[in-house]
């Protein structure tokens, strides 16, 4: 067969190809793949799988960093406490609150200022749950905790009002300047009274003699709990985008998980030294700074606007504040039995903010 038949007997086989295609099965319009097929879903799969490895090694490593910072932190501050004469109960409700908060206030204030009104609102809010359910509860089935008389005749009470005033302030879905600096004003009140009106200290000889590197012991503590936090918040926000969920949702679950690992480290630390002073001062004075001053100076620097879901969390905190103040009044401690029921009543509040 010469060139010119073996082109001419091509030229035939191409029309019938195109014959066949008038017919409409090669007219159909070419199939799309999905992204999660072939060579570029299976990258993508990689690229996923390896992200969440990394997630999940810098949260295990943020953790343990968080643990180490609280046992030191609750070492220092008994210590400092002894030193400047004030009773421990004192230092946990402020010192070592406000070095426990130091996440929420981050978190808080930078989501503020990006216009995550939703965000700020709701780590303050599902922290605060999380912090007298969870943590509360969990660290009574430890160890049952004694409770002071003052801690709930001042402090619970003090918690309790501010609790119900930012149900008033927040009902039309918004936090304004003037509410956020009335927050703010009453916890400056709040801190020097307790500094004015010193309580009686008893002189604890299981506690070490004061040094000066404990301040420095202090500073670094909190560094290593506001950083483990920080690096354990991101990195389960990442995570939970994969997922896909609303600012809310992750503000008031993820992100106040996370943020309240501190709490719960150093609370536990403490009732397992048997420093129920510390621990349960550290929970109560954590939702006061909280409530008071990272809400307050949030609203302080920006108006917040929040999503009506608010509404729904917010009561259920009151109810769970009324509650904690019932089970410490009883008996004046926090029984294991107590305790059970704290978990459960924070894990299923925290859960309905999924919802």
């Amino acid at each position: 067969m010469g060139v010119v038949p073996a082109y001419l007997k091509f030229q035939v086989v191409l029309k019938e190809v195109q014959e066949f295609s008038c017919r409409g099965f090669w007219r159909a319009p070419p199939i799309k793949l999905p992204n999660d097929w072939g060579i570029q879903g299976l990258i993508r799969g990689s690229l996923t799988a390896m992200d969440i490895f990394i997630d999940v090694v810098i949260i295990l490593v943020s953790i343990a960093i968080i643990g180490l910072g609280a046992v030191w932190l609750v070492d220092s501050a008994a210590r400092i406490a002894r030193r400047l004469g004030v009773s421990e109960l004192v230092v946990g409700l402020t010192v070592v609150a406000f070095g426990t908060s130091a996440p929420e206030f981050g978190v808080t204030i930078l989501a503020a200022v990006r216009g995550m009104s939703d965000v700020s609102v709701g780590n303050i809010v599902g922290s605060n749950i999380i912090n007298i359910g969870l943590i509360l509860g969990g660290t009574a089935i430890v160890r049952s905790l004694g409770i002071n008389k003052t801690l709930v005749h001042r402090d619970g009470v003090f918690l309790l009002l501010g609790t119900v005033m930012l149900i008033v302030f927040m009902w039309n879905l918004s936090l304004s300047h003037l509410e956020g600096a009335i927050l703010f004003t009453l916890l400056i009140g709040y801190i020097g009274y307790l500094y004015w009106k010193k309580e009686p200290v008893e002189l604890d000889e299981s506690v070490d003699k004061f040094r000066p590197r404990d301040i420095v012991l202090l500073l670094l503590s909190m560094g290593m709990l506001a950083g483990g936090s920080h690096f354990m918040v991101e990195r389960s926000v990442h995570l939970a985008e994969i997922i896909g969920v609303s600012e809310w949702t992750i503000g008031a679950t993820i992100i106040a998980a996370g943020t309240s690992v501190p709490e719960f480290a150093a609370s536990l630390v403490a009732a397992l030294r048997g420093r129920a002073g510390i621990s349960v001062g550290n929970l109560i004075g954590s939702n006061i700074f909280n409530l008071f001053g990272v809400l307050g100076l949030a609203a302080i620097l920006r108006d917040l606007t929040v999503d009506i879901e608010v509404r729904s969390n917010l009561i259920p905190l009151v109810g769970i504040v009324l509650i904690v103040l019932i089970f410490m009044r009883t008996g004046w401690r926090i029984t294991r039995k107590e305790g059970i029921a704290l978990v459960i009543i924070g894990t299923f509040l925290w859960m309905l903010s999924f919802i």
